[in-house]
């Protein structure tokens, strides 16, 4: 009988290799049925059997070969990567070809007035994204019985003293006769210092009693999948703007799904890697911006006002914190 670990690692895997074939799958068979009213039902056919040879190829010969290499390497280093293979060759394996054959069929649609991508294949392939992101980063946890404080990111405010340890130095220890340490020319050690304290931190217990004291838990597994969500927000929000009739049978939704796959670059880098926020920024919130406001100028209030003032006040801060903070001006101690 497979080990519980065993078992989540298939788990895991299923759950994006399904992620990987399903929005393929699905937005051609969309795609062939558009083909099929123009040049016939063998067309349909043909365009399926490519899709399935395409997903086929696409697993033997990339997907599975990076994931055993991928595996292999976690077992034999413990070196924190800032990047993620596997994210990278999802996004060009899966993302890129389902946007692209989106953008294709947008202009069957319109030469026909039909309406074969306005919700059911967008929408399955950012879920397939945002799955393989929470399986990414539920990894190194457990899935059952309570989350491991170890784990867990402490802060500062949570920390309070719990006791003093003594530690005792080489010094105490020539003293004593215990130890005798010498280097290559026979000149023992000074003692300069005859003991130090070790002050230890523990996490504040921030337990509570009472009929409400479970709603004061913290589980960062439940917080992986709201993370995951948040983090896909304003790109869903942007391919949202790409469905509106306006925009999909228009120019536009070129540039809309090509900033929109650029965005999902960030999927790549580690969500603990510092170089996350400038990536936010110069792949989403920047792009997005003046894209927003050139579609609002051109089809009015496609989108709320509430996306470009954020994508605005992430680009300035960033800009501030990063760049303008470090000018002499603003690093006097008589500002606020």
């Amino acid at each position: 009988m497979p080990s519980r670990k065993t078992a989540k690692l298939v788990a895991y895997e299923l759950l994006q290799f399904a992620a990987l074939v399903a929005p393929p799958l699905t937005v051609v068979e969309k795609f062939a049925r558009l083909v099929q009213l123009q040049n016939g039902l063998t067309s349909y056919w043909l365009v399926v059997a490519a899709s399935i040879a395409y997903v086929t190829s696409v697993t033997l010969l990339a997907w599975l070969p990076l994931k055993y290499v991928v595996r292999k390497r976690r077992t034999t280093t413990s070196e924190n990567q800032q990047w993620r293979p596997t994210m990278l060759a999802y996004i060009i394996l899966c993302t890129l070809p389902c946007f692209a054959v989106i953008l294709a069929g947008s202009k069957m649609d319109r030469k026909n007035g039909l309406d074969y991508f306005s919700e059911l294949p967008v929408s399955l392939v950012l879920f397939a994204l945002i799955t393989v992101d929470v399986v990414e980063r539920i990894r190194p946890f457990k899935l059952l019985g309570q989350s491991d404080p170890l784990q867990a990111d402490y802060d500062t405010s949570g920390l309070v003293l719990t006791r003093q340890q003594h530690v005792t130095t080489v010094s105490d220890q020539q003293e004593q006769g215990t130890l005798t340490l010498e280097d290559k020319n026979g000149i023992t050690p000074s003692r300069s210092a005859s003991s130090s304290y070790l002050y230890v931190m523990s996490p504040r217990s921030r337990s509570h009693s009472g009929p409400l004291g479970s709603l004061w838990t913290r589980d960062q597994r439940a917080e992986v999948f709201v993370e995951s969500f948040m983090f896909w927000l304003d790109t869903v929000e942007m391919v949202r703007v790409a469905g509106e009739p306006s925009v999909f049978y228009s120019d536009w939704v070129f540039p809309v799904y090509i900033f929109c796959f650029l965005s999902t670059l960030r999927l790549v880098i580690t969500p603990s890697s510092p170089l996350l926020v400038s990536a936010g920024v110069f792949l989403q919130d920047l792009p997005f911006f003046f894209l927003r406001v050139a579609l609002i100028a051109v089809f009015g209030f496609v989108s709320p006002l509430l996306y470009p003032l954020k994508n605005l006040l992430v680009c300035l801060t960033f800009i501030y914190f990063t760049f303008l903070t470090k000018l002499r001006i603003f690093r006097r101690h008589s500002m606020f």
